[in-house]
């Protein structure tokens, strides 16, 4: 296994605590891989949802939206059944047409950091064209990533 990058630094820009239930896991109670995708996405889709750029609503009101085109996620230690556990979202790179969202996810109970993600997306027209990062958006996402 190779070596796990080092925690993020500064504070994260949203979070979620929540309780692995028996739907996360495996039959031997450890958590099953695909868990923490669809957690990773939920902590984005509200984040942005609070900040006013709801993903349903982005093309009609500006002319474009965002897809997703790669996730990746690390399992670093077990998570297992009942656990409660943090989810953090922090800005990441920041390219020409995209940018990706991390993710930590840490076990409450002992502080252990038990995976950790990423989620890169795309913005495009409506026609799916990926397209330059929109100077507003790319003015709110420095601001985010500061």
């Amino acid at each position: 296994m190779s070596p796990a990058r080092e925690p993020a630094s500064g504070p994260p820009l949203h979070e979620h605590v929540f309780r692995l239930s028996y739907g996360d896991t495996d039959p031997a109670g450890i958590l099953y891989y695909g868990a923490w995708l669809p957690r990773m996405e939920a902590l984005q889709s509200e984040w942005l949802l609070f900040q006013g750029l709801r993903q349903d609503t982005l093309a009609k009101r500006f002319g474009w939206w965002t897809v997703s085109r790669a996730s990746e996620c690390e399992y670093l230690e077990a998570a297992r059944l009942f656990d409660e556990i943090r989810i953090e979202l922090r800005m990441g790179r920041i390219g020409t047409t995209s940018l990706q969202f991390e993710f930590e996810m840490w076990r409450l109970a002992d502080g252990v950091r038990v995976g950790r993600g990423s989620n890169t997306i795309v913005t495009v027209s409506p026609e799916l064209v990926p397209i330059p990062i929109p100077d507003d958006f790319r003015t709110r996402l420095d601001e985010w990533a500061a």
